[in-house]
């Protein structure tokens, strides 16, 4: 089978705004969400800023007692895919659940629930070791939660690709529709790792800004001056839906997902391969899979983490690709407002190309003052720019070597 797929609905909880509405105005508006660390001290650590989400609060989506049973990061999650749901305008009470699927991913996991049962199980031993710890704690439960909570009996699974995990959530979702196993699916990424392990665990690397005395300054992708990526937290969770039934029930269609692509660099656990020769060919494959030319593309959401060898290996990717029409693509990344989300960062950028596609709209990329070398693209830089996008195309790359590409269009 090869069955359309559409996108109908979007659940965002970000740095920059909880909701599609506030996520959408504050990328357009080139907010930035990074501030001074508040969830734990990080005086220790030579990184002191994140995308931390704000003003959130798990009782407003989840029984408080339910709550109680669930890592920060299944909270973001289950509270993302209520927002995809009600926006998606889908009836649960009257569809068959035994065909909506859960494919939703993260990076980390419950990295605070395990830091915090390490404290308990050394200061009180092993038997004060919470019963709900393994629960909390494991990658696979935010896709285990949502299926529970919204009756979702079809396809439940997870995908756990570093940063590229939201995107080949939503690409492995797309192909289960695509070829049958489900008519919808809840799909994306979620994280919560603002910890002082995995902050200091990233700071170790140097992996991390240090931009520290101007927090919305520090993300900086394409940038000279970037030194390095600034942690964020959320979820971005999408409604996929066969296109027959999408409209049989009037619903509301963002984009249509045409292509996949996905591969390996099999080079190092954290750099990617020299010259984007990896991320080059994933790209091709997803338009191979889309079955268009790179000048139908109008748009690239770029994974762009302000860090020094991704964005040079991005940019010599995206010209290999594109070649002399590289030039005329916007290139925009979104990671300078938001931070680097890693896991759920797919699912955020997904939301926001399709949005760019609906809207005719293309964020910017904010910080962005000098050009460094080569990286010549257009970049989009510091404001929103009014276009009409047809077809865009989104990138995400993690660390050991995991390449993943998603290209939407207009539905017509």
């Amino acid at each position: 089978m090869n069955r359309r797929v559409v996108v109908t609905g979007l659940g965002a909880i970000t740095p920059i705004g909880i909701g599609r509405e506030e996520f959408w105005t504050s990328l357009v508006e080139g907010r930035s969400g990074i501030t001074t660390i508040t969830s734990f001290d990080s005086s220790a650590i030579n990184c002191h800023i994140a995308g931390e989400v704000k003003n959130f609060d798990p009782g407003n989506y989840i029984d408080k007692k339910e709550a109680k049973r669930m890592d920060r990061f299944t909270h973001f999650a289950v509270a993302a895919a209520k927002l995809a749901f009600e926006d998606s305008g889908i009836d649960l009470e009257k569809e068959d659940k035994d065909r909506i699927g859960t494919c939703v991913g993260t990076g980390i996991g419950g990295v605070d629930t395990l830091q915090g049962q390490f404290k308990v199980l050394f200061e009180k031993g092993p038997d004060r070791i919470s019963p709900f710890f393994v629960p909390m704690m494991i990658g696979n439960m935010a896709a285990g939660q949502i299926s529970i909570m919204f009756g979702l009996k079809g396809v439940n699974t997870c995908v756990v690709t570093a940063c590229a995990t939201g995107t080949n959530c939503i690409g492995d979702s797309f192909r289960l529709i695509m070829r049958g196993d489900a008519d919808v699916m809840v799909a994306g990424g979620t994280e919560a790792a603002i910890s002082p392990i995995a902050v200091g665990g990233f700071a170790s690397m140097k992996a991390l800004s240090t931009k520290n005395g101007e927090p919305g300054k520090a993300s900086r992708p394409f940038d000279r001056d970037r030194d390095g990526f600034v942690m964020g937290e959320g979820s971005g969770i999408v409604i996929l839906e066969e296109l027959g039934r999408a409209l049989r029930r009037g619903a509301n269609i963002y984009a249509e997902i045409i292509g996949y692509g996905e591969n390996a660099d099999a080079y190092h656990v954290t750099a990617p391969a020299p010259g984007g020769r990896q991320a080059a060919k994933c790209m091709q494959a997803a338009l191979t899979d889309a079955g268009i030319q790179p000048e139908e593309v109008d748009y690239i959401n770029a994974h762009g983490t302000s860090t020094p060898m991704n964005d040079l290996n991005e940019t010599n990717a995206i010209k290999e690709v594109f070649g002399g029409h590289a030039k005329n693509l916007a290139v925009s990344s979104i990671k300078s407002m938001t931070g680097h989300l890693l896991g759920a960062a797919g699912g955020i950028e997904a939301i926001a190309t399709v949005l760019t596609i609906k809207n005719s709209l293309i964020p910017p990329t904010i910080n962005y003052e000098n050009q460094d070398g080569d990286m010549d693209l257009d970049y989009v830089p510091n404001v929103a720019r009014k276009s009409e996008v047809n077809c865009a195309l989104s990138n995400s790359f993690g660390f050991g070597g995991h390449n993943a590409t998603l290209i939407f269009k207009k539905y017509r």
